[in-house]
């Protein structure tokens, strides 16, 4: 989806400590729209934060921001 993924990459790249091995991956289908996200391992503990409150918050704002588009996005934050 157009802009999701980049603003996607920007949240995430302002949150770590080595925004270059930030990698996002889109996986685009018909209703939904998946994002694997890779960070660097010593930042995975940032992006999913105390409880998984920071990754719940990502996932809010990108759901509300594809949902205008008419869409779902899911983000898969794999290791």
């Amino acid at each position: 989806m157009e802009g999701v993924k980049e603003l996607l990459e920007h949240i995430i790249k302002s949150i770590v400590d080595n925004p270059e091995q930030v990698e996002i991956k889109e996986i685009p289908g018909e209703r939904v729209v998946i994002y694997e996200v890779r960070v660097a391992p010593e930042d995975l503990g940032k992006i999913i934060g105390r409880e998984g409150r920071t990754a719940k918050a990502i996932r809010t704002i990108i759901a509300a921001v594809s949902l205008k588009k008419g869409k779902k996005a899911v983000i898969e934050i794999l290791e």
